[in-house]
């Protein structure tokens, strides 16, 4: 049997300009992360990374605890999502930034009402009745997900692969995986912590999830680095 372990990048910088980078929490638990898989499976066959700066930043500090360099094969289709575009199609007002953060701020909890309101956002692109809106509607972001871990299934060079991308397209794994209806892959979505393994198992028979989000390496005292956002 083959395996392959699915990485949420650590935590990204929420509220930042740039959203598109390890918070300084983010770094800590991606070498946290190294830790673990370094016990956990030693050296991995292949490394496969999205082209997101997330991916490759967590990619960089997990990898180089389990001392290798920054050798990885780069696969855009582990991608994320636009996350921005979704909000945007939601609330077409929150194409200022500054307005979307001074309606949150009005809050008594910002990180929540984001969350709620993002859900919505979420709900509308994977409903399918404004795929036309999106550059990238809902089925095409799963085909392509989809299409990469087929082809790593069908490749057959390496028997244990670690993939360094993001919650949607996990979930999108986890969703196929375990045949759920459309509308669960947000509930997915909504618990997968940051630098968190999911892995697949598979073999003549096909592909099988193993396990779901595991973060035992971020119980007991190091519980304070858990983080969804």
């Amino acid at each position: 049997m083959g395996a392959i372990y699915l990485i949420r990048h650590g935590q990204a910088s929420f509220s930042k300009r740039d959203y598109d980078q390890l918070s300084p929490q983010g770094i800590e638990q991606s070498e946290l992360l190294g830790h673990a898989l370094k016990t956990r499976i030693g050296t991995p066959d292949r490394v496969i990374c999205g082209a997101m700066k997330r991916h490759r930043q967590t990619a960089h500090f997990s990898l180089a605890q389990m001392g290798l360099g920054n050798a990885w094969d780069t696969d855009e289709r582990w991608n994320e999502y636009d996350h921005e575009e979704l909000i945007v199609r939601h609330k077409p007002l929150y194409a200022n930034r500054a307005i979307m953060l001074a309606d949150l701020a009005r809050t008594l909890k910002p990180r929540e009402s984001f969350q709620a309101m993002f859900e919505d956002a979420l709900d509308r692109w994977v409903g399918g009745d404004f795929d036309h809106e999106y550059r990238e509607p809902w089925s095409a972001f799963r085909t392509r997900v989809h299409s990469a871990l087929d082809d790593i299934v069908a490749d057959g060079r390496a028997s244990t692969t670690l993939v360094y991308t993001s919650g949607g397209a996990i979930s999108a794994v986890v969703q196929r995986l375990w045949k759920l209806p459309e509308g669960e892959w947000r509930k997915l979505n909504r618990v997968i912590a940051n630098a968190t393994v999911t892995k697949v198992v598979f073999g003549r028979r096909g592909a099988f999830l193993s396990t779901f989000n595991e973060h035992s390496h971020f119980e007991g005292e190091q519980q304070h680095l858990l983080t969804y956002r």
